[in-house]
């Protein structure tokens, strides 16, 4: 059986992680993609946009299962609810591994994928050890 504070501490961590990946990704899309994607073509702008709203649908998903878990802690909802309404989808947007050797796509943009992928991946682990849990 785990422990309510150690759980607490871990789900802290990635928290924080993945916090600090979400204002990464947001000063990325806010203020160094339009420079990186002016110069280019219509179509590799599309996809750069493309998978920067993959990094952000990746990190949304994360931190509402996260803030679920933070509420399965403190008592205010279920096991059983936290797992069937806010398990990750495991749907090819998230779990995809980008081509980070596509033409035109910025170094920082894929160093963005890089790590919210590993996260994803780290926390649907976790994802299936709760539902389990949950029974």
């Amino acid at each position: 059986m785990s422990h309510p504070a150690a759980d607490t501490r871990f789900f802290g961590k990635t928290f924080d992680e993945t916090m600090a990946l979400l204002v990464a990704a947001r000063n990325y899309l806010a203020y160094a993609r339009p420079a990186d994607a002016a110069h280019l073509p219509a179509v590799e702008r599309l996809r750069v946009n493309g998978e920067a709203m993959r990094v952000t649908a990746r990190l949304s998903q994360i931190m509402a299962w996260l803030l679920a878990q933070k509420a399965v802690h403190a008592g205010e909802i279920s096991r059983e609810k936290a797992a069937t309404e806010f398990s990750l989808p495991t749907d090819d947007v998230c779990l995809a591994e980008t081509d980070v050797t596509i033409e035109g796509l910025p170094n920082r943009l894929r160093e963005l994928l890089e790590a919210s992928r590993r996260l994803y991946v780290r926390v649907l682990r976790l994802d299936e050890l709760a539902r389990r849990a949950a029974g």
